[in-house]
């Protein structure tokens, strides 16, 4: 088996399936459908046919395909590699390890999961691990070595994949009962003892290359400085560096700017070194010496086609300024997990560019190609790639000229903007006027917006996208089910009520086929969170707005009732957070040209008699750049943006807005700088750990700190969600409380969204009754 790097690879690869086999696999599982065998059956098949389809696409070399499936997350994944279980778990005892695996995810009972959030400025979400001084650390299990040996036995040399130590205890938050002052990093050398056995386990198995991913080190965000990161680099490596036997090292810097980090690791042992060059710039080479340089031109987080040309000649003038001795290997920047599997499957026929489009897009496959390319025009010439070269330049041309993708009326709107288009007025003189349109009694009690999405309506949903259910039958189904949802809502006693978004596949996807300068996959499935997949859509010209997109659903809702019904809309900032966006344009300029489609909407349901209207910014943090210095500028655009969108109304009526599954004191003063009415956040998970920035920062308008967790299948009791309405009235004055979801109910069923929200309005009538006898 060689030993020397391999000339081309990618950092990581889909793993939920082309046909999103271990979705359902995984959900069978969960379903008791399948046992833990039968499981496993499954991902083994899928995990051998992925790297027989890697091999077909040109990773021939050993090594030069990355081991780096996950059942759910791989930051759990180095949980359970180390047995890092938080003491809640330890005494649940599963029949099987996958058991135990999805127990940490998923929670049990009163035994709530691990909190999820953010997976750096990725719309990916993973497990956060809880560590405290006697947390158990320890080499724990040997699923590397046994996937490994899998590959082997079905003729595939593949190079195990794995959180590294660093990035797993900087992503970790200390457990409940760790002191005050503990810091996970600080059982670093736990974690190296654990991985150091890991690597000599490895090594007697006959692994030539074993990869560890640093994306922590792009960010200066996650509590130490630049330099203590650097020192903690040089640390660790030289430890792995220095076991015995072991395999060859490669350190992955993935979704941002690594240089100084880089050129620590540099002065390590490790024999390979992974460079963001998408996001991130190129080190100082002078300590690579016998070293390979894996440079990451590959675009691993968006979908357009690269242009092969240019990077060819910047990958080659890379290669000429390296001294001699160090290797080159070309690379994606990221994992590929965040693109879809493949162009080829798409059909694009009810694609506003038809065939244009296909050109234009590169998918995980046609990435993996496009590297292939890369390094055999970097060996033998542009020659050999001239095919390549050719459609790529074409690719290039008709994006610059196609119909759609500049429109002046469009510009022109956006370039005529002033200060008074974003600006609301004073919230006191708001918050009297909605006070008195819609006489809300204390602690009020709302949903984030979408209720289950049942068996039933997705059918209709899709026999009506088939045109095999005719438009009368297709309002029919949605307005019976809009009916429910609010007859439902009505017998819980909530107080301000949704329509439920039947209608809405997707909170993006369904404006994204409503707008203009949009277009949608039909196969384009991206992994979030563990089974959890969407279809992100591709913003590839100017943004318009032809029709009223929402307005006849949230008046068809309020009809029914006479509690206010609040109209839903996908903010901008998450609209391009959860799309591929066009790169061509400054992302503030698109930002604002989705605001003013928007703003439009906004104003239509106002006019259609409308009195709170929520727009969602749940990726307001996802986009946040992992450097201090560039966030400034972000938050600016970002906020902007959305107050460009709500600005446009009149004083009584009110605008909500949702967040979710993000650190949210990182971001605290930019949520305060939205100016909306209401802002509900997720806090259910994280034990309302944004209670206290909430407080620090004097947020004066009213919150709703989510207090039940909707991403687990568990019902939380009275008494649970109780205690965390009291934390949330002790830190912000009862009057500006809002009882509320941590997030929709569109993946939990309707068994579990009647007892859990039964419960949290019971809840809100205790505290309730509590405050008034106090």
């Amino acid at each position: 088996m060689s030993t020397t790097f391999p000339a081309s690879t990618i950092v990581g690869y889909p793993r939920i399936g082309a046909n999103r086999e271990l979705k359902r696999a995984v959900e069978s599982f969960w379903a008791g459908r399948i046992n833990s065998d039968e499981l496993e059956t499954i991902a083994t098949n899928l995990r051998i046919d992925t790297y027989q389809r890697l091999k077909e696409l040109g990773l021939t070399e050993d090594s030069a395909i990355p081991a780096s499936f996950s059942y759910y997350d791989q930051v759990l994944d180095a949980t359970f590699l180390l047995g890092a279980f938080p003491q809640r778990f330890r005494a649940q005892q599963k029949n099987t390890e996958l058991e135990q695996y999805f127990l940490l995810a998923r929670g049990e009972g009163a035994v709530a999961p691990l909190e999820m959030t953010k997976w750096f400025n990725t719309n990916y979400h993973y497990l956060v691990p809880e560590i405290a001084p006697d947390t158990p650390i320890s080499y724990a299990s040997n699923w590397p070595v046994q996937r490994f040996l899998e590959a082997k036995e079905a003729g595939f040399i593949v190079r195990p994949t794995i959180v590294g130590p660093l990035t797993y205890l900087l992503l970790s938050k200390p457990a409940a009962d760790a002191p005050q002052d503990f810091q996970p990093v600080s059982r670093l050398d736990d974690v190296v003892n654990a991985y150091e056995a890991l690597l000599a386990d490895l090594a007697e198995a006959g692994v030539p290359w074993v990869q560890f991913d640093e994306p922590a080190l792009t960010s200066d965000n996650l509590g130490v400085s630049v330099e203590q990161a650097c020192d903690f680099v040089r640390h660790t490596y030289d430890r792995l560096g220095a076991v015995a036997t072991r395999p060859h090292i490669v350190v992955t810097t993935p979704y941002g700017e690594a240089r100084l980090a880089v050129e620590a690791l540099a002065h390590t042992p490790v024999e390979a070194i992974h460079v963001d060059a998408v996001a991130g710039q190129y080190p100082s080479f002078a300590d690579f010496a016998g070293k390979t340089l894996v440079a990451g031109v590959i675009n691993g987080r968006n979908i357009w086609r690269s242009d092969l040309r240019a990077t060819l000649e910047s990958v080659r003038t890379v290669r000429d300024e390296l001294p001699a001795g160090v290797a080159l290997s070309v690379s994606t920047s990221t994992s590929l997990q965040h693109v879809p599997y493949t162009t080829s499957v798409e059909k694009w026929e009810d694609a506003t560019l038809d065939h244009h489009l296909h050109l234009w897009l590169a998918f995980a496959e046609e990435k993996v190609r496009e590297v292939v390319a890369l390094a055999q025009g970097l060996h033998e010439g542009p020659q050999a790639i001239a095919e390549d070269l050719d459609i790529a330049d074409q690719a290039q041309h008709t994006r610059a000229s196609a119909p759609g993708v500049h429109k002046a009326d469009v510009r022109a709107r956006v370039e005529s903007l002033n200060e008074k288009d974003r600006d609301r007025g004073a919230y006191d003189v708001r918050r009297e006027a909605q006070e008195k349109r819609l006489n809300l009694r204390l602690l009020p009690s709302t949903t984030i917006g979408s209720f289950p999405q049942t068996v039933e309506i997705r059918q209709a949903r899709a026999a009506h996208a088939r045109h095999e259910l005719d438009d009368a039958a297709y309002q029919k189904a949605m307005r019976d089910e809009v009916t429910r949802v609010i007859r439902l809502q009505e017998e819980l006693d909530i107080d301000v009520l949704v329509h439920g978004e039947p209608e809405r596949n997707d909170m993006v996807q369904y404006f994204a086929e409503l707008l203009d300068g949009f277009d949608v996959t039909r196969n384009g499935w991206v992994q979030s969170y563990g089974s959890r997949c969407t279809r992100p859509s591709i913003l590839w010209g100017d943004v318009t707005r032809s029709a009223p997109m929402t307005v006849q659903w949230s008046t068809f809702a309020q009809s029914l009732t006479d509690r206010p019904v609040k109209g839903m809309l996908t903010g901008p900032v998450t609209i391009l957070a959860w799309s591929f966006v066009r790169e061509d344009l400054p992302i503030a300029h698109v930002a604002d040209q989705v605001a003013f489609a928007l703003r439009d909407e906004v104003r239509d349901l106002e006019e259609a008699g409308i009195a709170i209207i929520q727009v969602d910014e749940p990726a307001l943090r996802e986009l946040l750049p992992l450097r201090h210095a560039e966030q400034e500028e972000y938050l600016r655009w970002s906020v902007n943006s959305f107050r460009l969108a709500t600005s446009g109304v009149r004083p009584d009526t009110q605008i909500h807005t949702h967040l979710c599954y993000s650190e949210f004191g990182e971001v605290i003063d930019a949520i305060d700088a939205l100016d909306a009415d209401v802002t509900s956040l997720e806090a259910a998970r994280s034990h309302m750990e944004v209670l206290p920035a909430v407080e620090a920062t004097g947020f004066e308008r009213q919150i709703g700190p989510g207090i039940y967790d909707i991403h687990s299948p568990r019902v939380p009791t009275v008494e649970e969600l109780t205690e965390l309405l009291r934390e949330a009235v002790q830190a912000v004055p009862a009057e500006r409380v809002w009882v509320n979801p941590d997030c929709g109910l569109k993946t939990r069923n309707y068994e579990q969204v009647i007892a859990s929200l039964t419960h949290m309005v019971e809840a809100g009538k205790a505290v309730r009754e509590s405050l008034a006898n106090s």
